[in-house]
């Protein structure tokens, strides 16, 4: 099974505001799940004046320890070496094209850790507003897909999607934040 997740936002500030703020949102006192954000690849093509960047994020491991402990069950049972879910941090990686010229910056992520049982992947979207200018549109899908875990395929789905979501909100409010911060009070319509 394939859960999604959807987001859309409209942020009441400027294009560029809004992805400088997107950028410098982690790490963050606000998430202490993520514990740190390396760039790892930064170029500019310059013929189209595109500015591609890999990150990789480093997140502590928030699955449950209730459902760490039934993996190592599970392990045991299979006569399996390792728990998959027994791993201290997660890694994510994060590849954006940023184009100032059009004002839009496509974003696209997945999960390095566990790809052998789960795919979690997102795509996303920061563009000026069709409803005003001045204003920044986001968007953005998930899709999360669990396999080789039996009967558990379907709760860590849950999990994930739940997790997902209130990680979406979260986000949110820290760009909402750090843009009040930056910029002040939303710009009126």
């Amino acid at each position: 099974m394939v859960v999604a997740v959807d987001v859309h936002q409209v942020f009441q500030y400027p294009f560029e505001q809004v992805v400088a703020s997107f950028l410098r949102k982690y790490p963050n006192p606000m998430d202490k799940n993520v514990i740190a954000v390396k760039i790892v690849e930064e170029k500019k093509d310059e013929s189209t004046g595109i500015i591609y960047r890999k990150r990789i994020a480093i997140c502590e491991n928030v699955v449950p320890e209730i459902l760490r402990k039934v993996s190592v069950f599970l392990v045991i049972l299979c006569w399996k070496k390792v728990s998959i879910l027994k791993v201290p941090s997660i890694q994510l990686e994060e590849e954006s094209w940023l184009n100032l010229q059009e004002r839009n910056m496509a974003i696209r992520s997945r999960c390095l850790t566990w790809t052998q049982y789960a795919s979690m992947k997102e795509e996303s979207v920061f563009r000026e507003s069709m409803e005003n200018p001045n204003w920044t549109e986001f968007i953005q899908r998930g899709r999360i897909s669990i396999t080789g875990a039996g009967f558990l395929n379907c709760i860590l789905e849950t999990f994930a999607s739940a997790f997902l979501k209130q990680g979406a909100q979260k986000g949110i409010r820290i760009m909402e934040m750090l843009l009040k911060e930056q910029c002040g009070a939303p710009l009126a319509k």
